[in-house]
């Protein structure tokens, strides 16, 4: 059973079947087990190193699990330090502020109520995948003695850390006496307690910060619409909600917060690369010549605004075991990837919704001009967005793909294959491989929409039949 709900960087399922209370002391037993001995390999051996974080989301499954996942932790030796009803990040905040041997969030993220879940991380917030620890986890899952089930004596106690979070998210914000108004909608997930903390209201008021609530409570653990800001259906609320309130520009959530979308002051849906363009100047201004990270999928216009503003662009392969290891490797100041992730040199090269929040805050205040005219110079390309064909043979289309265009453009394998003939014929393409379906992945994009238009036409028979995403 275990197999079935532990994936390529989480453990995900419906809940109670196949994931539930026995299940989590488990995996709270694998989590224990490993990132114990995982410190001590690394020669941390001081006493906080013998505890483990633990938060949790608003699901109503979520409490529950989180019981039985510390007693797993603590049944394996690990002390538990618990920091209640927190977005991820402050999980990543709270792992280093008390320099602790991991932590684990109990959450689905976006998926719908009925799913639950645990992301890990290990020593300075770094994330645990199934090449990064998490195999490891199953199998200590996998063979633990459940004899051994209230046995340990390690502690359990809870921390409060939301003055020091909030500290911490404020540090990347700076409104420089302007006043801004935007629309937050936090999905019924974990920007509606994550938000009135940090940003307000109340005695935490922002001076010149005026926020509008979109779908806060999260007491219910349901959701209006799917807590998933990539579908563009779910943003339609925020789009309306921002041009009626006349603000600033909106934001939308995921269910744990770790990840947010923009629509600008006119509800047009800014992409998480344009936006990772545009955040990239203030990062660089302050720390010139320095690395800006993204995913490899994202426009050319990310590459070519790094290099204007003297920056140097790193591509990374999808996903956030691959983009905080490209931060840390090639010391990158920021970061960002298409599906709303945005990582950060301050906030120990993890990523925060919080203060990707505060960054687009402070961007918007020193510019001082509407979010639509600062992204519209760096939308000059056309692109596809992502879409999905299915093939059994993905390999053998991979393949069938570099052999037709070796002799066009340039070609890599850092994720998929990317084809490169953006100099010599206007356009490029990334197509790669799902983990989990017969699927392969396409990201086009073109210097105008004939050349877009023709190469969707070329590259879609090669690569299966098409289907909705």
């Amino acid at each position: 059973m275990l197999g079935k709900v532990f994936k390529a960087y989480d453990v995900r399922a419906t809940y109670p079947n196949p994931l539930n209370e026995n299940m989590a002391w488990q995996i709270g037993y694998g989590c224990g087990t490993f990132l114990l001995k995982d410190a001590a390999a690394a020669g941390e051996t001081t006493p906080m190193m013998k505890n483990v974080v633990v938060g949790h989301d608003m699901r109503l499954s979520s409490p529950s699990l989180r019981d039985a996942l510390c007693q797993g932790l603590i049944d394996s030796g690990a002390g538990v330090l618990e920091i209640g009803l927190v977005d991820t990040p402050m999980v990543y905040f709270a792992i280093n502020h008390l320099d602790c041997a991991g932590g684990v969030q109990v959450t689905a993220s976006h998926n719908p109520p009925q799913y639950n879940g645990f992301k890990v991380s290990k020593r300075k917030a770094k994330p645990v995948g199934e090449a990064t620890g998490l195999a490891e986890v199953r199998k200590a899952a996998a063979i633990a003695d459940v004899s051994l089930k209230g046995t340990g004596t390690a502690v359990r106690e809870s921390r409060d850390l939301w003055d020091a979070y909030r500290d911490h998210v404020l540090g990347f914000l700076d409104l420089k006496g302007r006043s801004l108004k935007v629309v937050i909608d936090a999905s019924n997930g974990m920007a509606g307690t994550m938000v009135p903390k940090i940003f307000g209201p109340g005695g935490n008021a922002i001076e010149g910060l005026e926020i509008v609530e979109l779908y806060f409570d999260n007491s219910k653990g349901e959701f209006v619409h799917e807590p998933n800001p990539l579908v563009a259906s779910n943003l339609v609320d925020l789009q309306a909600k921002v041009v009626a309130e006349k603000a600033d520009f909106g934001i939308c959530f995921d269910g744990d917060a770790d990840r947010l979308i923009v629509v600008d002051e006119k509800g047009k849906i800014v992409g998480c690369d344009l936006l990772t363009a545009l955040l990239a100047r203030s990062f660089l201004a302050r720390s010139p010549g320095s690395a800006i990270v993204y995913d490899l999928r994202s426009s050319k216009a990310v590459e070519e605004a790094v290099k204007q503003a003297g920056g140097t662009p790193v591509r990374s392969r999808v996903g956030h075991v691959f983009m905080k290891a490209a931060m840390a490797e090639y010391g990158g100041s920021f970061g960002g990837e298409l599906s709303g992730h945005f990582y950060f040199a301050g906030n120990f090269n993890a990523d925060s919704g919080a203060i990707a929040m505060a960054t687009v805050l402070s961007v918007m205040a020193e510019a001082g001009k509407p979010m639509s005219e600062l992204i519209a110079p760096l939308a000059r390309y056309h692109q596809s967005g992502e879409q999905n064909f299915e093939v059994e043979d993905k390999d053998g289309a991979l393949e069938e793909l570099k052999e037709a265009f070796e002799s066009r453009g340039a070609i890599d394998e850092l994720d998929g294959v990317t084809v490169d003939c953006f100099d010599t014929e206007g356009w490029w393409a990334n197509v790669r491989k799902s983990n989990t379906e017969p699927l392969l992945r396409l990201n086009l994009e073109a210097k105008d929409a004939e050349t877009l238009a023709r190469m969707a036409d070329d590259l879609a028979p090669r690569l299966g039949e098409s289907v909705a995403h």
